[in-house]
């Protein structure tokens, strides 16, 4: 605790001054664009990834960048997608997995999560994904793991289209949907291309969406 209380401190006394006029534009609204879904993972960090200021993202974290179906009792993501779409009007909404995935090589390697009864009811959110790499051959466990994060993010965009909010904006043509994929290593992105439904490096395809 103690980095991250010095962190705050070093951020107090260095960095909020230098950005003052930001923060108290900030103070009284928010106006972001875009609706950034990811993995909880420390080592995805939305802002840093897209060169973003406070207040350009609103962003939903949680383990394998999840979207659950839209239903009758609606938790705190469709809340959060809800507000995000209806009341920010957001113009896009970024899906974003990454490599090594600990949630989908746990998926992907059908590890026992008998001991974490809460993690394995909300990975079942991704049973359409797993049900199409299992049908597939792969040379080796990563390689199906790597498939899975792939197909896990087309499965959460089918997912969030569910949701009313999203529907009547995407029929209103007033929100683009995007699937990103992370490369932690090697700091690359890849994105679905609608069209093709092949997922193609960001940096060559910049225009590439997933609508």
């Amino acid at each position: 605790m103690q980095k991250i209380i010095d962190g705050f401190l070093r951020f107090q006394k260095e960095v909020f001054p230098e950005r003052s006029e930001l923060f108290k534009k900030l103070a009284d609204q928010q106006n972001p664009k875009v609706l950034f879904v990811t993995c909880s993972d420390s080592r995805v960090v939305p802002e840093l990834l897209t060169q973003q200021e406070p207040g350009d993202l609103f962003v939903i974290r949680n383990a394998g960048n999840i979207v659950p179906s839209y239903g009758p009792e609606p938790g705190g993501v469709s809340a959060t997608v809800e507000y995000a779409v209806s009341v920010l009007k957001v113009s896009d909404i970024v899906i974003c997995g990454h490599s090594n995935c600990g949630a989908m090589a746990a998926i992907s390697s059908c590890q026992c999560l008998d001991h974490l009864p809460a993690v394995a009811h909300w990975l079942r959110y991704a049973d359409a994904a797993k049900a199409i790499v299992f049908a597939r051959e792969h040379a080796n466990q990563r390689a199906r793991a790597d498939d899975l994060v792939r197909e896990n993010v087309v499965a959460q965009l089918a997912n969030i289209r569910t949701h009313p909010a999203v529907a009547l904006a995407l029929a209103q043509h007033t929100l683009n949907l995007h699937g990103w994929v992370y490369d932690i290593e090697n700091g690359l992105i890849e994105a679905l291309d609608g069209e093709s439904t092949k997922f193609v490096p960001l940096a060559e395809n910049p225009a590439v969406s997933a609508t």
